[in-house]
């Protein structure tokens, strides 16, 4: 003991064996990983490849070593060493054995990126994602409220009109909805703002609906601010007279507009069609007055890459990606600060559109989301101080030869890596050289919300307008430009979604979903067609004893809704011949004249059967619109409501300069044979699914359970006397109660209940607001929902969408 110190200075003896001691802890990490994990088992889910363990570059450099230890000596061949030399100089190209695999098909430009990580299909002409491989759904729904999640979105197709000012609008006017402010308003006139409305064929509203639509129009403040950009001194010059007589720049028929349409991309050609039976239309009125106009039509599919980016944080990632060009606009410098103050995009006005020019993303690689500033002093917020414009809106990415000059990046990703490389500090970011490319992009605030959700339904339902809405921005990009705006947006941290996880935004925010919940569009009965063929393929499949019995069921049409019998525009056809059914035994009928349509996708019925009648001059059309509830509102007061609609029809066609409906089109018919869309919440357990059956429910049912509901709530359903909700849902329905189909069902997370979304006659809708009023129970609309494979009935309550 002698020679040892008294006292001992811990801080000084630790910075003294530091070494020691690291080299101890990660000889202690090394031993347990080796033991426990492999290397390609050490990285992030997000990371690994199924390749990883076969190729040591598929792992980070911190991991090769480590890689390379564990591979199978018998598998270290370098990758294409297993081809002979000589064939190699024979092989094609890589670029075109890509192309050759896109010949029935069109790769997006972030299309390999995909195939690594999520399951593929084709549609609508394109190979896309349906759903990443790893399990997503929860994490996906959690990114979108709390987070931020990107869609590449670049499929859809986007149709330029060139034309005058005046001509555009007539064409707008007489193919897009005729409810809601025009397309020609003032405020989406200017650029400053998109217009999200619905595209028909011409001249037929409210007949044949053809999809959602987003107009566009292209920003030019120069010509918009009017005489502003004139010579002040003009009117007192040698050329006043020769002034007067030349067009005005704000003269509608002189200025030369470009709009924008964006659509779905498997309703394109019907579009494309209808917009041009409108332009032929508007280009013989103006030529019958004396007037030479020209209309260019261009299809600028594949000229763009659209994302986007949903959720709370898609402003932070917006701004730690993008690192704008000096801008002098003054507009432009107020909303880029305002990015970081901004806590959710729904602040930010609706369909609000920025342009500008970025550098390349690359050259900030990788990027770093921007962190939200709060300043309590602010009374307003920062959203609120900026507000749409057109000087804001201005961007080149309009002008076809920018795009053209663009569309091939002009350094190689080898090529930035090299100059980072170079930098003598790692780590610094590139500072832009002259011969740099700069980008302009459009920025679009993007909501996803139901515009619509009635007060007349139930109060007690835990949702509202806002409650469920998600919001982000649409990113547009120039085409060549998809993989380097990408990679620097999923290097943010955002979660990156296929199909399915857009649909669920749609159906978490309560809204519907082109073109699964948009009956009575060519569009649906292609996805109606389609399903089926796959349902029942799936299942024939499988043996009697573990698939679903739909003749005992009672379920007519178990593969798509029968909208026609429904309507009551067809005669429901005889039981289907499910193949496997057992003879003699009893059917249990549960749909009336209301059963399906198209007998092909579950018997085999020719075209000339005499049982199957239908009338071909009745087809059913979806009534959708921001006026809707208070035309429901006004015809359910009238005597005959059917004439009340065509009234309110033909005053929407009246905004819009059309003619009023033919004589050939009945009231009675046009009643008939409408669809609205509604909400379906159901009141106590289960889980509609897709195509569910939506019966009515008489007064006296009605009453049972509206009180075994009260009982449930205040806690006396265990007693044995009263209704109870088990015996009332194991009521067989009645034949002739089949009012309407469920088009998209499931639970919701954001609910935390059984939610769907269906389509019901709007006759049936309209008997169903007069129940509430004989029961007094606050406006409730019930009906009763039954799954296809399921007996049991579960009581709901419905909200009209519109």
């Amino acid at each position: 003991m002698q020679g040892l110190p008294g006292a001992l200075d811990v801080e000084r003896f630790a910075e003294a064996r530091a070494f020691e001691i690291n080299a101890m802890h990660e000889a202690m990490q090394n031993a347990r990983s080796s033991a426990t994990q492999r290397a390609w088992q050490q990285l992030p889910r997000h990371l690994r490849r199924r390749a990883a363990s076969h190729d040591v570059r598929r792992v980070p450099l911190r991991l090769r070593d480590k890689a390379r230890a564990e591979m199978d000596p018998a598998r270290r061949k370098a990758l294409g060493r297993s081809m002979p030399k000589r064939s190699k100089k024979n092989q094609p190209s890589r670029t075109s054995r890509f192309l050759r695999r896109q010949k029935d098909k069109t790769w997006l430009e972030t299309h390999i990126w995909h195939a690594k990580r999520m399951h593929m299909d084709n549609m609508w002409g394109y190979r896309l994602a349906i759903t990443p491989t790893e399990k997503s759904f929860r994490p996906s729904h959690r990114a979108s409220v709390h987070g931020s999640i990107l869609h590449d979105a670049s499929y859809f197709a986007t149709i330029e009109l060139k034309g005058p000012e005046d001509i555009l609008q007539a064409i707008l006017d007489s193919c897009c909805d005729c409810q809601g402010p025009s397309p020609g308003a003032k405020r989406f006139l200017t650029g400053a703002r998109t217009l999200e409305t619905y595209v028909y064929h011409y001249n037929s509203y409210p007949h044949k609906l053809i999809a959602p639509a987003t107009v566009l129009w292209r920003a030019d403040a120069t010509h918009l601010n009017g005489q502003q950009a004139q010579d002040p001194a003009g009117s007192n010059g040698p050329n006043n007279r020769k002034g007067k007589e030349q067009a005005s720049p704000g003269d509608p028929q002189q200025l030369i507009r470009v709009v924008w349409i964006r659509v779905h991309p498997s309703v394109l050609v019907e579009a494309h069609q209808s917009i041009r039976a409108a332009t032929s239309s508007a280009l013989d009125a103006a030529k019958q007055a004396g007037r030479l106009a020209e209309v260019e039509i261009a299809d600028l599919r594949e000229h763009f890459n659209v994302f986007e980016i949903m959720g709370p944080k898609a402003s932070q990632v917006i701004k730690g990606v993008l690192k704008p060009v000096d801008d002098k606009r003054a507009e432009f410098k107020k909303f880029w600060a305002s990015l970081n103050k901004i806590q959710s995009v729904g602040s930010v006005p609706r369909g609000m559109v920025v342009g500008f020019t970025v550098h390349d993303p690359r050259l900030s690689f990788p990027p770093k989301n921007a962190k939200v500033e709060t300043d309590g002093s602010t009374t307003l917020t920062p959203a609120s101080t900026v507000f749409p414009s057109a000087a804001l809106a201005e961007s080149p990415i309009w002008d076809e030869d920018t795009r053209l000059a663009l569309r091939k990046p002009r350094y190689k990703k080898k090529d930035i890596d090299q100059r980072r490389s170079n930098n003598l500090v790692p780590g610094t970011p590139l500072k832009a050289e002259r011969k740099d490319d700069r980008i302009p992009v459009l920025l679009v605030q993007r909501s996803v919300e139901s515009p619509a959700i009635t007060q007349s339904a139930s109060t007690a339902l835990p949702r509202s307008r806002t409650t469920n809405a998600l919001h982000g921005w649409t990113l547009i990009v120039p085409q060549g430009w998809g993989m380097p705006f990408f990679s620097s947006l999923i290097y943010t941290g955002t979660r990156v979604g296929g199909q399915r996880e857009r649909q669920t935004q749609a159906f978490e925010a309560g809204c519907a979903y082109f073109p699964r919940d948009f009956p009575g569009t060519e569009a649906y009965e292609e996805y109606a067609a389609d399903r089926a063929e796959e349902d029942r393929e799936s299942w024939e499949r499988k043996p009697p004893a573990k698939r679903p019995n739909y003749e005992k069921l009672g379920t007519r049409s178990p593969w798509r809704p029968a909208w026609g019998v429904v309507l009551g525009i067809e005669q429901p056809d005889a039981a289907p011949e499910v193949p496997g059914a057992e003879d003699g035994e009893d059917l249990l009928d549960t749909q009336r004249d209301v059963e399906m349509t198209d007998v092909s996708a579950t018997a085999p019925t020719r075209d000339d059967d005499p049982t199957a009648k239908k009338e071909t001059a009745a087809q059913p059309w979806l009534l959708r619109g921001p006026d809707v509830p208070a035309m429901i509102t006004d015809i359910s007061s009238m005597l005959h409501p059917a004439a009340g609609l065509v009234v309110h029809v033909n005053q929407a066609r009246a905004k819009r300069k059309l003619d009023p409906l033919p004589a050939s089109v009945r009231a009675e018919d046009l009643m008939r044979t409408a669809l609205v869309q509604v909400g379906i919440s159901l009141c106590g357990r289960g889980r509609p699914d897709d195509l569910a059956v939506i019966y009515r429910v008489d007064d006296d049912e009605a009453r049972k359970w509206l009180v075994a509901e009260a009982r449930k709530k205040s806690g006396l359903a265990l007693l044995e006397d009263g209704p109870n909700e088990t015996e009332l849902s194991q009521i067989p329905p009645s034949p002739q109660g089949v009012i309407g189909y469920v088009t998209t069902g499931s639970f919701s997370l954001s609910l935390g209940e059984g939610h769907a979304v269906g389509a019901m006659p709007l006759s049936q809708y309209l008997e169903l607001r007069k129940q509430p009023q004989r029961l007094r129970n606050e406006g409730k609309l019930l009906v009763k929902v039954r799954n296809r494979d399921e007996p049991i009935c579960r009581a709901a309550l419905v909200d009209l969408l519109y």
